[in-house]
């Protein structure tokens, strides 16, 4: 379908309303209805917002989004000024991420002046995937996990923050920062062995913390399985338990083969995804002599 009319029709309501806008603020056009002019020409820049989206032009759309959600501010109306600051940044995602995440930090701001502290901690989460996908900046991405992680916490939304704080630790222990990891998988497994419904992630949790530790130092980890065990006495008889204690006893003695042996093991009844692979591989590079795979 041909969307190219409605560029044109977007471009002309742009103009339109950038005229409302200047009258708006000529003495005259100040003493009569100046305000509704602006209300006017706010509803013009979100309609051709959505033309040039039809049109699949997003920086046109997004910067048209943009100057609704300045209007709005100028009226006071700060939720619809949020809301087109979001608007803006759905747009910019496709076209230009930075834009993508001035636009919704811009939204942060009003959501957390007005004490929407959830709604802000859900942009929070949008910036920092817009992080990890679009602009491959970890570091950033952590920070607005991180970030998301209080606000949740904050409204005692904590399975939210429980999950920005994964994936925190997840970040933390791919950049090499064990302690900060480590933090949080015992603080996320301690929190959630309590829960019937929960319990079965905290050996995950565990499990994690654990390999963190033994990348750092093998005698930490010992220390820590047998204080998870402690902790949560189903982590005994978990898979994760008997794989940790084999991988142990096998570096111990400096043996790569089996230490090979028991990841694949375990591997085939439980598969083992990319971060579990890298940390282990981390470990096994700590073997004398080994090759540093595990196949």
């Amino acid at each position: 379908m041909d969307n190219s009319g409605k560029e044109k029709e977007a471009i002309q309501l742009m103009a339109e309303a950038d005229k409302k806008v200047k009258s708006s603020g000529s003495f005259l056009g100040g003493m009569f209805g100046g305000n509704n002019k602006v209300e006017e020409a706010c509803e013009m820049y979100a309609r051709a917002a959505n033309m040039f989206k039809m049109a699949k032009n997003w920086s046109a759309a997004g910067n048209a989004f943009c100057q609704a959600a300045r209007l709005h501010m100028q009226l006071q109306n700060k939720h619809d000024s949020a809301t087109s600051y979001i608007d803006a940044g759905n747009a910019f995602k496709k076209a230009d991420p930075q834009e993508a995440i001035k636009c919704l930090n811009a939204a942060i701001d009003i959501y957390t002046d007005m004490g929407r502290f959830t709604i802000a901690a859900k942009h929070h989460i949008t910036i920092a995937e817009v992080y990890e996908s679009e602009l491959v900046d970890i570091e950033k991405a952590i920070a607005h996990y991180e970030q998301a992680a209080d606000y949740y916490k904050g409204e005692e939304s904590n399975s939210s923050a429980n999950k920005c704080l994964l994936k925190v630790a997840s970040y933390s222990a791919q950049l090499e920062q064990y302690p900060k990891a480590i933090e949080i998988y015992e603080q996320v497994g301690t929190s959630t062995m309590d829960n019937p419904l929960l319990k079965y992630s905290a050996k995950e949790y565990f499990f994690k913390a654990s390999l963190c530790h033994f990348i750092v130092d093998e005698l930490n980890a010992k220390l820590a399985v047998g204080k998870y065990e402690e902790m949560f006495p189903a982590f005994s008889d978990s898979r994760e338990c008997k794989l940790l204690k084999k991988l142990l006893e096998a570096h111990e003695e400096q043996n790569a083969e089996a230490f090979t042996e028991a990841v694949k093991e375990f591997d085939t009844i439980s598969r083992l995804d990319q971060w579990h692979t890298t940390m282990l591989l981390r470990i096994k590079k700590t073997i004398q002599g080994d090759e540093g795979d595990l196949k």
